[in-house]
């Protein structure tokens, strides 16, 4: 499934961007866990946000109550709404799907989990 990551930018400290992961052909109602990572130079991928085919999220805790993790099914794209932003969330963000209902816990996704990737786009926050 090829996926195709839009919305990055560079915003000051505060400021909000929403991300965007269109996948063309793929089926966004059907069994999938789907989100996004994050990896900082010379760090290592994180997780930030991700939803379950029956759209429970999940978030991880820099990400909790500034981020919001959505999807439109009848356009195939999933978004992320990034609010309040700071210099640590600057970073290349990546949006990754996997064929399975249900997603791990937050603290347990590994990226191995996913079978499909997007290239990224850039996010820099500028304090």
């Amino acid at each position: 499934v090829q996926l195709v990551e839009s919305g990055g930018g560079s915003v000051q400290a505060g400021g909000s961007l929403r991300l965007s992961c269109a996948a063309p052909g793929y089926h966004y109602s059907s069994k999938y866990c789907m989100g996004w990572f994050r990896q900082a130079p010379e760090k290592e991928r994180e997780e930030v946000a991700f939803i379950e085919s029956d759209g429970w999220t999940r978030y991880a805790d820099s990400a909790k109550g500034r981020f919001t993790i959505s999807k439109d099914n009848a356009k195939n794209t999933l978004y992320l709404q990034m609010n309040s932003l700071n210099s640590e969330d600057t970073g290349m963000y990546y949006c990754a799907a996997s064929p399975s209902f249900y997603c791990p816990a937050v603290g347990t996704l590994k990226p191995t989990f996913f079978n499909s990737w997007g290239q990224g786009t850039q996010v820099t926050v500028s304090s």
